[in-house]
């Protein structure tokens, strides 16, 4: 990045913004997770399908209701601490016109602050790719399932964590998480990858029955705005 780069985002440049919506996740972890409870993950290393849906959202004047990011990430150790080998790739909603993407790679990016920022920050990812795709991604209202596909690349689905003792029709959910991926104070819906399979930007896997788990979003910025 250019010294002129610097200067376009800086925070007096950045417009007031808000995005919310879903976040879900497909990953190599046994259920529940260790990541959302701030520990390593179950085998040492982890990698995953994310995939945000704004269901309210803009930058500025710039609207971004209905838009789907996506990315495909990778670690070693525990994300919220020490940590290593970390890669990521992205896809933005090919529907988005150019100063959508350029709205949605600013929040996502972590240029514009508030929460993205955080995690950008912590996670520290070495970028193998990003391109504009046809994201498709579907979350039930009652949060029974989930899923996302990139046609040929990604296709990633989850179902709501239910046993013997659930209530019929309620969730098995969390408060206070100390490893919210969305930022604190959000509720998580437990549940089960019942498709997580990649195969892009040097990423590859195919396996199914492991964590997944629903986190909404809700972010505002610039910081202090």
């Amino acid at each position: 990045m250019s010294a002129t780069d610097t200067e376009t985002t800086t925070p007096a440049a950045i417009p007031t913004w808000h995005a919310e919506g879903d976040w879900f996740d497909t990953c190599r972890c046994d259920v529940p997770c260790p990541c959302t409870f701030a520990q390593p993950p179950t085998y040492g290393a982890c990698d995953g399908i994310l995939a945000w849906h704004v269901r309210q959202g803009h930058y500025g004047d710039v609207p971004l209701d209905g838009l789907n990011v996506l990315m495909v990430a990778s670690f070693t150790g525990n994300v919220w601490a020490e940590h290593s080998d970390a890669y990521a790739a992205v896809f933005l909603d090919e529907r988005a016109d150019e100063a959508q993407r350029e709205a949605l790679l600013m929040i996502f990016g972590g240029q514009a602050g508030s929460w993205p920022a955080e995690m950008v920050s912590m996670f520290g990812a070495e970028m193998r790719g990003m391109d504009t795709a046809p994201i498709e991604m579907s979350v039930d209202e009652d949060l029974g399932s989930w899923r996302v596909s990139v046609p040929g690349h990604v296709d990633a689905a989850g179902e709501a964590l239910t046993g013997p003792t659930t209530p019929e029709g309620e969730r098995v959910q969390s408060r206070n998480m100390p490893g919210s991926e969305t930022g604190p104070g959000q509720v998580v819906t437990w549940g089960r990858a019942t498709r997580n399979r990649v195969e892009a930007f040097g990423f590859e896997w195919s396996r199914d029955g492991q964590s997944s788990k629903h986190i909404p979003f809700d972010w505002s910025g610039p910081d202090g705005a």
